[in-house]
């Protein structure tokens, strides 16, 4: 049996939702502080530090920081707001527009009107492949980084059957 640090780290209930995501190892290891996250994903900000690790050669912010905190909290949200159902991210899209040249903040909304529509998705089709649009922003309020990321939303035990070997 192997140790899956993400699960574990889940099961710490008496430690807020938070919390526990900071202690998720890639973003205990880049140093990410959780500003906010509502009850229901309707909002959630990263703070994503700017240091001697995360710069890249120009002096700033090196695009995988930014790719590894960025990817999973469209899912997250929506394994949250979405019981019963297995959720992955489907593709994911980073836009550096302009240099992150100091700490940046990741502003994720989770849009009322795709909500509604992913509900009506789940409850007719029993699936949903919705795409958000979030940002990094620099300290001087502009976003630097534009972030696209589509998520499928499948019934609980969708990939229950990758990978095994059945004949």
């Amino acid at each position: 049996m192997s140790l899956n640090l993400l699960k574990f780290v889940s099961r710490l209930e008496f430690l807020s939702q938070e919390r526990r995501l900071a202690l998720y190892p890639p973003f205990f290891l880049m140093r990410i502080k959780v500003l906010e996250i509502s009850g229901n994903w309707d909002r959630a900000r990263f703070k994503l530090p700017l240091n001697m690790v995360s710069k890249n050669m120009g002096g700033s912010m090196f695009g995988g920081y930014q790719a590894a905190l960025s990817d999973p909290i469209a899912a997250l949200a929506c394994v949250k707001r979405y019981p019963g159902t297995d959720v992955w991210t489907r593709h994911h899209t980073v836009d550096f527009r302009h240099p992150g040249d100091s700490d940046l903040e990741l502003r994720f909304e989770f849009p009322v009107a795709l909500d509604v529509l992913i509900r009506e998705e789940l409850a007719t089709k029993g699936r949903s492949t919705p795409t958000f649009e979030y940002g990094f922003y620099r300290q001087d309020g502009k976003m630097c980084t534009q972030v696209r990321s589509t998520v499928a939303i499948r019934p609980e035990g969708y990939l229950s059957d990758v990978g095994s070997c059945s004949g």
